[in-house]
């Protein structure tokens, strides 16, 4: 089976890590052109062409597939099956119907609930207590066609966005590898997605990432771990913006407005509209990420509300 794998970032490396420790033909690799990155602003290329640099796989990069001669170069590698992992290019139908097996992704969530760019931080700013992966094929619609496989794992109460997409990414590349023979086969039997289930996983702003302590603290901790490792939660400490990294919702009663610091032996809690949210990894404009109890040991003094204006 002749695959064309399509994928940019870190979470579609895993999966053709698997292929290419199969029997797959992994005849090409298209991916995102290289973009500028880092302070330099150097031009980087992604981390699945690396990989397919590192193992000798042609690489194109497209800036899109509105051209004919970007199509007719896909055509002339005669794929039988195209996958896509995080590409971030959008496919038009000449372009699916290319492969005689058509085309499948793979996709951050537990289908029909998160369609869209952020599945992952959405699971978790939501609370839900497990998500997955799905294998699917492609339609037009954003991540709307029929499913072909499901695999779920439950959400750690501690885990970040970072770490859960690292499960996912994994949980992906054994999904895909279970699936392609079945698929080969003609053992899959698509199944459409439920509509009046769509839940939509809208791209994450950076505004998102400031903290309101007027809300409950466990939607707060779930603001922290959602948004770790980006953008990162974020409040305001004497005109400066302070980054919480890691946090706990905890019980507890004070009365005290929302924002309000209750430092304890070697713990800092900061009082929310329900409950407290103790703080457990801080950063400050220019430092390093450190402990609430190094944060404290340099900065007690004085330190009585967060969340004033900037």
């Amino acid at each position: 089976m002749r695959i064309v794998f399509a994928g940019t970032p870190e979470f579609a490396v895993p999966p053709l890590e698997a292929l290419l420790a199969g029997s797959y033909d992994v005849c090409a690799i298209y991916t995102q052109p290289d973009r500028p990155s880092g302070r330099g602003r150097k031009l980087t290329e992604s981390p699945i062409k690396a990989l397919a640099l590192s193992r000798g796989i042609p690489v194109y990069q497209p800036e899109s597939f509105n051209s004919e001669e970007a199509i007719q170069t896909l055509a002339q590698l005669q794929p039988d099956l195209l996958i896509v992992v995080a590409y971030g290019l959008i496919l038009p139908l000449r372009v699916i119907n290319i492969p005689p097996l058509g085309a499948i992704n793979i996709h951050a969530s537990l289908l029909p609930r998160w369609r869209g760019a952020a599945p992952i931080q959405r699971a978790i700013l939501e609370g839900d207590p497990e998500t997955g992966v799905t294998i699917m094929h492609i339609e037009l619609r954003l991540d709307a066609g029929p499913m072909l496989l499901k695999k779920s794992i439950p959400i750690g109460t501690d885990e970040t966005a970072g770490e859960l997409h690292d499960r996912l990414a994994v949980l992906g590349a054994s999904a895909l590898i279970e699936s392609l023979p079945l698929l080969q086969k003609g053992a899959l039997k698509p199944i459409d997605q439920n509509e009046s289930n769509v839940t939509t996983a809208a791209k994450i702003h950076k505004e998102e990432a400031r903290l309101d302590f007027s809300l409950p603290a466990l939607t707060l901790e779930r603001t922290v771990r959602g948004f770790n490792p980006w953008p990162v939660a974020e409040t305001t400490w004497r005109g400066e913006i302070l980054r919480i990294w890691r946090a706990k919702a905890i019980n507890g009663d004070a009365l005290a407005a929302p924002g309000s610091v209750i430092i304890g032996q070697g713990s800092l809690d900061v009082v929310t509209g329900d409950g407290l949210l103790r703080l457990l990894e801080l950063q400050l404009p220019g430092g390093k990420r450190i402990s609430a109890r190094d944060f404290l040991n340099a900065h007690s003094e004085g330190l009585k509300r967060l969340g004033e204006p900037s």
